[in-house]
């Protein structure tokens, strides 16, 4: 079983800056890929970011991309995402997921392939 605790959300002012920490226990994330997820009040889950920890490919949803940034910590079985260029519209409780997956690239992007996920984490950005 893997638990997950996501910390890090706030309230900043658009342009701003933030830094999301998923932690994970229970398990190593070696064999695994973490993905961050967003949702709006309203609104649908989205995907934001992606990564396959063994090989540290990523994927970024384009809305994200060029202003956010996964990554891992291998000492500290954690994942990050740094929040750049903060706008309102990024305004969303955001989540942090992990999976099993099989090929060391593998970076699924559909929160229904991930079986673990953290508690959520808020994200206001004011304009």
């Amino acid at each position: 079983q893997v638990q997950l605790v996501e910390s890090g959300g706030g309230l900043v002012q658009a342009g701003g800056s933030l830094r999301l920490s998923c932690a994970a226990s229970g398990r190593t994330f070696s064999s695994y890929a973490v993905g961050w997820f967003r949702q709006a009040l309203g609104k649908e889950r989205e995907f934001v970011a992606a990564i396959n920890w063994r090989a540290g490919n990523t994927y970024y949803a384009d809305s994200v991309k060029g202003r956010f940034t996964i990554s891992r910590d291998n000492a500290k079985n954690t994942v990050y995402l740094q929040m750049n260029s903060l706008k309102p519209e990024d305004t969303a409780v955001y989540y942090c997921a992990a999976t099993f997956v099989y090929y060391r690239t593998d970076v699924p992007i559909v929160g229904g392939d991930y079986n673990y996920w953290g508690q959520g984490t808020q994200v206001t950005v004011s304009s």
